[in-house]
């Protein structure tokens, strides 16, 4: 469980300890963070959205571009919610179990559909979405791969590749003609290119962390726990995740301080 300083909470703490991001509002949300936060409840708004959005860009047969204006405002308020549920769950320590599983079904989902129908339509290639869907499946089994040795963070090319391809996406969504038209082939290359490179840049530090991980393993007495490696990845998530000031041990990063303090008070 994270530890929340005392001046977080809302006592006096200790002089010039760094409050909670967020004032009273962070500082509560810190104590009560629960299954019906904000965050968590945009990403139930977005995995609602993605049946409403299939049926808005089928409609009417998927060509009438009243639908498909209709089917854009979905698509747009779900990629509008990304951007603020995992905000929201950092900066005021909502991260829920629920969110970790739900938010990244959310993305696929609604992204997936998108791309499935308008390949369906004969507006996009099946190879772009192939390219697109598969990379996204093996970087889920990537981290599978390595969660035991670590967490891989997100790099700034991700991020690009995330805002290029709703982009694209968006811009395939509406009925555009002309230069419109020409100009979103453009961005979805774009946006194939970018999800080429940082999956290929995804399966290198894969396999770098996989390998110092089992470097680490082979070394005599490197590692006591054998769940130690896993823990590390534990402890990466909570420092990229906890907002500002709030620092804490937590799973087995808890055990392992409690046995070291008790093993210094035996040896007293």
């Amino acid at each position: 469980m994270t530890q929340v300083p005392a001046s977080a909470a809302g006592g006096s703490g200790a002089p010039g300890a760094k409050p909670v991001r967020g004032g009273k509002l962070g500082a509560a949300a810190v104590d009560q963070a629960s299954l019906w936060n904000v965050a968590n409840l945009l990403t139930m708004v977005r995995l609602l959205l993605v049946p409403g959005f299939v049926m808005l860009l089928l409609g009417n047969g998927g060509y009438d571009p009243a639908w498909r204006s209709f089917a854009w405002a979905a698509f747009a308020i779900a990629m509008i919610t990304d951007l603020f549920d995992g905000h929201l769950a950092r900066t005021y320590n909502l991260v829920t179990d629920f969110g970790k599983i739900a938010d990244p079904i959310a993305d696929k989902a609604i992204m997936g559909s998108a791309l499935i129908c308008l390949s369906w339509l004969g507006d996009l290639p099946w190879w772009v979405t192939g390219v697109i869907l598969g990379r996204e499946l093996g970087i889920t089994l990537l981290r599978f791969w390595v969660i035991r040795y670590g967490v891989i963070p997100a790099s700034r090319g991700g991020k690009m590749k995330t805002l290029a391809q709703g982009t694209a996406v968006g811009m395939y969504v509406l009925a555009l003609t002309g230069p419109l038209a020409t100009l979103r082939f453009w961005v979805m290359a774009v946006a194939v290119v970018l999800t080429v490179v940082t999956g290929l840049d995804y399966v290198k530090q894969a396999i770098v962390l996989r390998r110092h991980g089992r470097a680490a393993e082979a070394v005599p007495g490197a590692v006591e726990d054998p769940g130690a490696v896993g823990a590390m990845g534990t402890a990466q998530e909570d420092s990229e995740t906890a907002p500002d000031g709030v620092e804490g041990v937590t799973g087995a990063g808890a055990e392992s301080e409690g046995g070291a303090s008790a093993a210094r008070r035996a040896a007293k």
